[in-house]
């Protein structure tokens, strides 16, 4: 595809899967490639470069390579799990490190960091996702040597000025890696921003269906750094599954459309409930009165993505009464498929979680607006 179309735009790249046919058939679906071994050649050598299903798969490279091209990256990686994706990074620095983390941000990640950090050697230090003055004075104290972001924030959507992060970090020489998995390339491209690595939970948006666990790194340059990461997937042994490399690549072929129609029943919700009675406060980036609206809209293009939060009046009781209430949407942990889902996510971080009490999470899916906007309805008049 790209060979044939180099001016392809993004959304064409992700529908034929860079333009990829099967050789032996003509197929226009790659096959899955499942072997766990390959044959050396008489004098030893493996002419078509593979060798052990650990480090290397044919149907996970054509899976990075969409990837790559999305987000306008030199290469990326695959690997089993969210998890595996951001806890790489971290691995690739060195004892005696320092790390800046946003204060609010994928509590798995935070409570990895806060569990493991230290035994690693490394130092973690919080910083406001959205005070750029802070996160300026906390490099100059600390020196770090990893500035991790995540915009827009999970659950609170804050959102960080990728351009003044990246010129912060490089100006006392660290990497800026960001957690773009709720934007997804399709909103938002922080490597032209000027960040060195993109994370993606490959779970949520980029497969888009709930049936595949998946995690993905996107790197500016091949550098030094990147290699520590590619030998830690390599030698631990955490790259995804062949099969589930077709899945997560059937789901990107869609991740256009998918995205799209996601954030735009987003939108009509979070202007719907802004000034409801039952609701103390909608967040949501894509609203004017949104505290970081104007850097979203500077580096997000096309929309505000398919999460919200809303805060119920009445507290814990009352966001855990209208949970309970929804019909449409599905009480689940997760994001970014098809289907609406809905959250209390202080119940599921526990009592150090940032998260106010009364707020709900909701992944807005692409059902119709107006039965999703009436099912959330009826479960506010019950509150």
């Amino acid at each position: 595809m790209s060979k044939n179309f180099p001016d392809a735009s993004p959304e064409t790249l992700a529908a034929q899967a860079l333009g990829v046919t099967e050789p032996l058939t003509g197929a226009v679906t790659p096959p899955v490639y499942i072997a766990s071994t390959f044959e050396r050649e008489a004098d030893l050598e493996y002419k078509n470069g593979f060798i052990y299903g650990r480090p290397d798969n044919q149907t996970v490279r054509q899976a990075e390579g969409v990837l790559t091209a999305l987000e306008g990256g030199a290469a990326s990686l695959l690997v089993a799990s969210g998890m595996s994706a951001a806890t790489g990074v971290f691995l690739a620095l060195k004892p005696g490190d320092t790390a800046l983390v946003p204060e609010v941000m994928y509590w798995g990640i935070r409570k990895w960091l806060n569990a493991w950090g230290a035994e690693w050697g490394v130092a973690i230090v919080y910083y406001p996702n959205d005070d750029m003055a802070a996160l300026q004075a906390l490099t100059q104290k600390h020196k770090p040597a990893l500035i991790w972001a995540e915009t827009p924030s999970n659950p609170m959507w804050s959102i960080t000025d990728l351009k003044e992060a990246a010129r912060i970090a490089h100006s006392v020489g660290a990497k800026l890696a960001v957690d773009s998995t709720v934007a997804t390339p399709v909103l938002s491209r922080p490597l032209e921003h000027g960040a060195d690595i993109v994370m993606h939970s490959a779970t949520k948006y980029l497969n888009g269906h709930s049936d595949v666990i998946a995690g993905a790194l996107v790197t500016r340059e091949a550098d030094d750094f990147w290699q520590r990461i590619v030998g830690i997937r390599k030698d631990i042994g955490t790259i995804m599954g062949p099969f589930e490399a077709w899945l997560l690549l059937r789901g990107m072929r869609t991740l256009h459309v998918r995205v799209r129609a996601a954030s735009a029943n987003a939108m009509a919700i979070a202007r719907h409930f802004e000034k409801h009675p039952k609701v103390a406060q909608v967040l949501y980036p894509g609203l004017p009165g949104h505290a970081g609206h104007a850097v979203a809209a500077r580096q997000m293009t096309g929309g505000f993505g398919g999460m919200l939060s809303i805060r119920v009046t009445g507290g814990k009781e009352g966001a855990v009464k209208a949970a309970a209430g929804l019909k449409l949407f599905k009480r689940a942990t997760s994001l970014g498929g098809v289907e609406s889902l809905v959250e209390h996510r202080r119940s599921i971080e526990g009592p150090e979680s940032p998260v106010p009490e009364d707020l709900l999470r909701f992944s807005i899916g692409i059902e119709s607006e107006s039965d999703l906007i009436a099912d959330l309805e009826q479960a506010l008049a019950a509150v």
